[in-house]
């Protein structure tokens, strides 16, 4: 198993000034992670310090971590021509940078509307995935892959995700696959992590805890798209069957990179550190 850390899960401490990327990196490698997944623009900003490029890739080569997946937002539903080419030409220059950084894998965000109907997805499908073969196309001369999460409502159930896939139909574009995200659209995500596993590159390991629609929880909560309540918890100690989505994991015989991606309301480095220790022990007990 290679277990690693989202850099998105020390935001909260990156954003309070009391970490840096290279304190998050060197706090990886301490609490014993095989690598570290970057996700610029949430405590760090390659833009305003383009010296950052060469410091990760540096440190995280002296901590012993690999640089496993890079991830960043895009949007290719635009309103012209002028400004979808220019959205896929920034997503290019970013996949140049994960080249620079050494990595492999890189997560790009594709679509995001208000309407979130099947019907407006099935209009939008064709152009999106033009989109995302460019993209891949370019990424091919590096020996990098691409991928679509699923999240952000409009591309997160598992039957969109794997709709996009085979309409991109490129051998280097897959899915990061976040095994709790699939709640945010009423999904259950074991039912979803088994259908979407074959097209993954990467996986992230979340956790939620989960009231229904009747149960306002307070502050701190979200809704999904059928009304439920969610709240980010570390992983281990909310809803979803972690114990038997690891062993999906585990019996499909998955080997590549495994982040934790915390997004709760603990303090962030006690709750990534909790997070990473349990899902090596539920993994070696399943």
């Amino acid at each position: 198993m290679k277990l690693g850390i989202s850099s998105y899960s020390l935001y909260q401490a990156m954003h309070a000034g009391s970490m840096t990327i290279g304190d998050v990196i060197e706090w990886t490698a301490e609490i014993g992670a095989s690598h570290i997944e970057i996700v610029p623009n949430l405590g760090f900003d390659f833009e305003a310090n383009p010296e950052l490029e060469d410091q990760i890739r540096e440190k995280a080569a002296a901590a012993g971590l690999d640089i496993s997946n890079y991830a960043i937002g895009g949007n290719f539903i635009t309103e012209t021509e002028e400004q979808y080419e220019a959205e896929i030409a920034r997503i290019i220059r970013e996949v140049d940078r994960v080249h620079r950084l050494g990595g492999k894998l890189m997560r790009h965000d594709v679509a995001s509307r208000p309407d979130t109907s099947i019907a407006r997805f099935n209009e939008d499908l064709a152009r999106v995935a033009a989109a995302c073969q460019r993209i891949a196309d370019h990424a091919k001369q590096y020996g990098i892959t691409t991928s679509v999460e699923n999240h952000g409502y409009y591309v997160q159930a598992s039957d969109r995700v794997q709709a996009l896939v085979h309409a991109v139909d490129r051998p280097n574009f897959k899915t990061t696959l976040d095994v709790g995200n699939f709640v945010c659209v009423d999904e259950n995500p074991v039912a979803a992590v088994k259908n979407n596993l074959p097209y993954a590159s990467m996986i992230h390991i979340k956790d939620f805890y989960i009231r229904p629609s009747y149960r306002n929880p307070g502050e701190g909560w979200f809704t999904s798209t059928g009304g439920s309540y969610l709240r980010g918890a570390i992983a281990g100690h909310g809803d979803l069957d972690l114990y038997e989505i690891l062993r999906l994991i585990k019996a499909f015989g998955y080997n590549g990179y495994m982040s934790i991606e915390y997004e709760g309301m603990e303090e962030c480095r006690a709750a990534t550190k909790i997070a990473f220790d349990n899902v090596k022990r539920i993994w070696n007990e399943v």
